[in-house]
């Protein structure tokens, strides 16, 4: 008689199946704790965009008058952005403008939502992409050898967060940036779908059980797989489902629209999220860039534009749950693209880029940074746009006033001469005891 029942054997090769499954998460170690009961934390979260390849920024914020506007023209004889007639710039101030493909995000910028930071980057002497995208995330320009993410040292050095928290730090993807090198906190995920406990159907909770027996122990290995074990079953409970933006925001039908909306469903889930990362690749614009405001440029300007744009709108919420209270993203790129246009109508490796930050408490609808000019003596290199404001600046003063952390000189090491740029506020922290929805989830995991 054939027995329905899983023996020892086969119950064993399907624990190491789901286990496999998990793997498939991404998840390093995790700790699990309720928030501080003090209420005292602080909850606003920093969603870091990175634009990988090095985005041409004097074509996404252009000089549009004086001087620097026939400078501009004379070196993108074929890339220039028009003043006039279809295609034009939109104008950001009486020195800048939009190129025309980002025009989703100009109410957001009148609004004063959306800030400018213009030439700004890595103050290291690098064209390497590879390079200069690990000085950025490591924090620490011109050395190789640093072992941990800025991301994470933050996480490490906040004195405003919970001991632990369930998912503090998400990257939207399948392994985690340079950023959250080193972090033990850190989960990477593709979709949701993707992060659940894959075990045998109709002994599902046994094998469960199992692996949590299996990981009863007090070292590295054991803990992470018994927060793996948590964090999935976190999520599990938290019954996500199918998700409806809010306010009709519709988002890019790609990866990167998928990323943004797996954040804003994460966050508002109220998981305990306060660092997310995301990529948007394809910058790299050494050949066939466009065509003055048209082609490959504006394709992927129109695409970044959109998301951004029904991101914010989703995190609007409903119901009075406006999310954008307690949200600040940046938008960074490696470095910025050569002045000058090349043979192939493209621009080659440069220095000085472009951040875009948008928040509630954003110091929006203005241009910061000190612009050095585009003549010829005034070019990095003689031929770059030069670096005036070094990014660390930008992403120290979220540090302090959105997420109360003053720990700079441990976020970022050798980093003695923080300049405060006045583009964001301290005011408008939500009130902590309002927003621990999670707690119920995690009450009920602890009865497992």
């Amino acid at each position: 008689m054939t027995s329905s029942r899983l023996s020892r054997r086969q119950f064993l090769i399907s624990c190491s199946a789901a286990l496999a499954g998990l793997m498939g998460t991404r998840l390093t170690q995790v700790g699990f704790a309720a928030p501080d009961a003090s209420g005292n934390e602080n909850q606003d979260i920093l969603i870091v965009l990175f634009l990988r390849g090095g985005w041409d920024a004097l074509n996404v914020v252009l000089p549009i008058a004086g001087d620097d506007r026939g400078y501009y023209e004379a070196a993108r004889p074929e890339l220039q952005i028009p003043l006039t007639s279809e295609g034009a710039a939109l104008p950001l101030d009486d020195r800048f403008g939009f190129h025309p493909e980002m025009a989703p995000l100009l109410d957001l910028y009148q609004d004063r939502k959306l800030a400018v930071v213009h030439a700004v980057g890595l103050k290291h002497d690098t064209r390497s992409h590879f390079d200069a995208q690990q000085f950025i995330e490591n924090g620490t320009p011109g050395i190789k050898s640093t072992t941990t993410g800025w991301i994470t040292r933050h996480l490490e050095s906040d004195p405003n967060l919970p001991e632990s928290l369930p998912i503090p730090a998400l990257a939207a993807g399948s392994s985690l940036p340079n950023s959250l090198l080193g972090s033990g906190t850190a989960v990477a995920m593709n979709r949701i779908s993707d992060f659940s406990f894959y075990g045998n159907w109709k002994y599902k909770e046994a094998q469960r059980a199992a692996l949590y027996n299996m990981y009863d122990g007090d070292t590295w290995l054991y803990q992470a797989g018994t927060h793996t074990l948590d964090a999935v079953g976190l999520i599990e409970d938290a019954n996500l489902g199918d998700y409806v933006p809010d306010n009709g925001a519709v988002y890019p039908d790609n990866s990167f629209g998928d990323h943004l909306q797996l954040i804003a469903q994460l966050i508002k889930a109220e998981l305990g999220i306060r660092t997310a990362t995301l990529d948007r690749s394809g910058w790299d614009t050494h050949e066939n860039e466009g065509s003055g405001s048209t082609g490959y440029l504006a394709d992927q300007l129109a695409d970044l534009a959109a998301g951004l744009s029904a991101f914010y709108m989703d995190m609007q919420g409903s119901g009075g749950a406006d999310f954008t209270k307690k949200i600040t993203i940046v938008v960074m790129s490696e470095f910025g693209r050569r002045f000058k246009e090349n043979a192939n109508r493209g621009t080659d490796h440069g220095h000085g880029g472009v951040m875009l930050l948008m928040g509630e408490y954003v110091n929006g609808g203005k241009v910061f940074g000190d612009w050095p000019g585009l003549a010829e003596e005034q070019l990095y290199d003689g031929r770059d746009l030069a670096v005036t404001t070094d990014y660390r600046d930008v992403i120290s003063e979220i540090l302090i006033n959105r997420l109360s952390n003053p720990n700079i000189d441990y976020v970022f090491p050798n980093f003695d001469d923080y300049q405060t740029l006045g583009i964001v506020r301290t005011e408008g922290y939500p009130d902590p005891a309002q927003n621990l929805t999670y707690l119920p989830i995690l009450n009920q995991l602890a009865l497992k």
